[in-house]
């Protein structure tokens, strides 16, 4: 675990308990800090190889008492290599043109977002997103943020990733696609593995892909990609089949 010292003083407030948007049943409750002003970056990095996530201008863990189930994971740059259907996915994604830019949002962009949120997560918060909520989700960073952007051949926006640069790798806050793309492209995966790819480019050790919930369906994707990091109670360790 890094024991980087944090130049600031830093606060840390838990939420109240709150239904667990992962597992029915169980509720949730999450220690947050704001990363706001000087040093942000330094705080930002240290919280993320401490298992923290960033939403907005805050960094949050999950504190569950009774439940240990969301675990930090990261993908391990170097000895990772595509094979089986990781490879053809990244084949069948060679057409795509991937743009790399500050992390503004566009109605462009919102429009793929919403019909996203309504087509895969209808039940939940985020398809109640307005432009400006999702502006605020892109925009409002105090840390070193890009969005990629993934165009088809004919130069339509299929999807893109909003995601933090860190001091050893770059970490995904949100990803979303088009609906209506094939299903053949995978583009959520695509997007991981060119994360993996930019990150291998820019001499960076890790991607960070938040949490892996085991019971979680929708989270299963993320043991894809290996070899794969888990964060526990004595630091990182190699999570094994």
């Amino acid at each position: 675990m890094d024991q980087t010292p944090l130049k600031r003083p830093q606060f840390f407030f838990t939420t109240a308990p709150m239904p667990c948007p992962y597992l029915d049943g169980r509720l949730e409750r999450k220690i947050v800090t704001d990363l706001s002003g000087h040093g942000a970056d330094a705080v930002h990095d240290a919280l993320s190889r401490a298992g923290f996530r960033r939403s907005h201008t805050i960094a949050y863990a999950p504190a569950c008492p009774e439940c240990q189930a969301c675990v930090p994971v990261r993908i391990v740059v170097d000895g990772f290599a595509p094979k089986g259907t990781l490879r053809r996915i990244w084949n069948a994604n060679r057409d795509v043109d991937v743009d790399l830019l500050p992390a503004t949002a566009t109605a462009e962009q919102y429009q793929v977002f919403s019909r996203y949120q309504h087509c895969r997560h209808g039940e939940s918060d985020m398809a109640l997103m307005g432009f400006f909520d999702y502006r605020s989700m892109v925009e409002d960073s105090p840390i070193d943020t890009a969005m990629a952007e993934f165009r088809g051949p004919d130069g339509a926006l299929l999807g893109a990733c909003l995601m933090d640069r860190m001091a050893d790798g770059l970490s995904a806050v949100y990803s979303f696609f088009d609906p209506n793309v094939p299903t053949k492209r995978s583009l959520g995966t695509h997007m991981v593995l060119w994360m993996v790819s930019r990150a291998r480019a820019e001499g960076l050790g890790y991607v960070y892909l938040g949490y892996w919930i085991e019971e979680s369906r929708k989270m299963a994707y993320k043991t894809r990609f290996r070899p794969l990091e888990a964060f526990g109670a004595k630091g990182w360790y190699r999570l094994r089949d």
